[in-house]
């Protein structure tokens, strides 16, 4: 599994509006993975994440990489199309 730092900012800082576009985004995730039949340890283990840090991610409690959601979306099965940003 990966390691926490690598794969998430820690909360210092953030406005109480990005907190709660966080939740709001764990929330999301929780409920779509749920309608997928899946675990947070399913699903972590297809993103290589731990239990604990899915936990944090759909609690809202903490700030995922760009790439850690992109494998969290990957594995849900949402497109997400951000080639606009790179080009």
């Amino acid at each position: 599994m990966s390691t926490f730092s690598g794969l998430f900012h820690l909360m210092v800082n953030v406005s109480k509006e990005d907190k709660e576009f966080l939740k709001k985004l764990g929330e999301r995730i929780k409920n779509v993975r749920e309608d997928r039949g899946l675990t947070q340890t399913e699903l972590g283990f297809r993103c290589d994440i731990e239990r604990t840090n899915m936990n944090r991610i759909e609690k809202g409690n903490t700030n995922p990489t760009i790439l850690t959601l992109k494998k969290i979306l990957k594995e849900l099965d949402i497109e997400i199309n951000l080639d606009h940003l790179i080009k």
